[in-house]
């Protein structure tokens, strides 16, 4: 493992000391707003795991920075885990963060923002217009996209994950398993994450002769209720999928809610895969199945990105995307004997 890879991080310490992330921060910035007996734990638990600060050229600048994370939807699992990124990388490196949420910019939002200290903009999952970037870009407020809905203007920073890549993985999972009849329920068809699950789900099955039906194929929001009622038109068909791929894992959750009110086990009768590999995802019945998308790690870099673009530092990449990886637990099985079976 290499020596980057071992690093310990405040959260590490925070964990150990029982305190808070931006308590140690301070008490490695030497604040003075942390009780005596409090420093010397930490320094001490410092001390033993040899501790090293980032090295920072910025370190006085950045803590005068305050960064804005924007969101222009409610704040989901999903978009829970990354911000929990977000504000661990922000608290490691001394930078403040302001969390809201924005459906509809008002005129001059870039400016107001920029008047009220803002020097980033980060926001999660935006839908922003390219009148939004432009108007950003005159404020000269730099910007980065958190797993963006569309593709974002060349001149637009963006951190995502490997879509395509968790599509393929997860389709060949149940490939492998033995399902030919595998049906994928997504979000908007015009989400680029979506596009590029569903494409990887395609190109599993293509690659193994399986046959992709349109009827197979439905797409709504990332939401519970999508799962609910897109399975449920699913598994009315004459012939239903014996495995179902979800866009994320919310829509896996209601496809099991659909399942189970027709009578159907999980995995004996319907096996399901997820995506995101949310809180959601372990606390499923049973355990889901599911493309782990490394939300925390995501956030954190959308921080770092955003820190450089305000210090005018060069951003040799204008999308950074992070390998997703297959988690299997036990929502997923090989078909039923008879798949005719599995028919509501």
């Amino acid at each position: 493992m290499p020596p980057h890879a071992r690093r310990t991080t405040l959260a590490t310490i925070a964990r150990e000391a029982g305190v808070s992330v931006a308590t140690v921060s301070k008490v490695v910035n030497d604040r003075s707003d942390v009780a005596p007996h409090t420093r010397a734990r930490v320094q001490e638990l410092l001390r033993q795991h040899e501790y090293l600060a980032p090295v920072f050229r910025y370190t006085e600048t950045a803590r005068s920075l305050t960064i804005e994370v924007q969101f222009n939807n409610d704040l989901k699992t999903y978009s829970a885990e990354a911000l929990e990124g977000i504000i661990e990388a922000a608290a490691e490196l001394g930078v403040s963060v302001v969390i809201s949420k924005v459906s509809s910019p008002a005129p001059h939002w870039a400016r107001d923002l920029v008047s009220a200290g803002r020097r980033a903009l980060i926001a999660v999952t935006s839908m922003y217009t390219a009148t939004h970037v432009r108007e950003l870009a005159r404020a000269g407020l730099p910007l980065v996209v958190l797993d963006p809905l569309h593709l974002p203007h060349n001149r637009v920073h963006s951190v995502g994950a490997t879509n395509f890549a968790g599509g393929l993985a997860a389709t060949e999972h149940l490939l492998r398993l033995g399902h030919r009849r595998v049906g994928y329920l997504g979000g908007p068809t015009m989400a680029v994450c979506n596009q590029a699950r569903m494409h990887g789900y395609r190109a599993a099955l293509e690659a193994a002769g399986a046959p992709t039906p349109s009827a197979y194929v439905r797409h709504g929001e990332f939401t519970h209720r999508t799962g609910l009622l897109g399975a449920a038109a699913l598994l009315d068909l004459d012939e239903p999928p014996t495995a179902l791929f979800a866009g994320n894992d919310e829509i896996a959750l209601g496809i099991i809610e659909a399942a189970r009110s027709r009578g159907l086990r999980i995995p004996e009768d319907l096996s399901v895969v997820g995506f995101d590999d949310t809180h959601l995802s372990r606390m499923a019945s049973p355990p889901l199945t599911t493309v782990r998308q490394p939300l925390r790690e995501m956030g954190g870099i959308a921080l770092r990105t955003a820190l450089r673009l305000a210090n005018n530092e060069r951003v040799e990449s204008h999308h950074i995307e992070l390998a997703t990886e297959l988690v299997v637990r036990q929502s997923t099985a090989p078909p039923p004997p008879e798949a005719s079976s599995t028919r509501a």
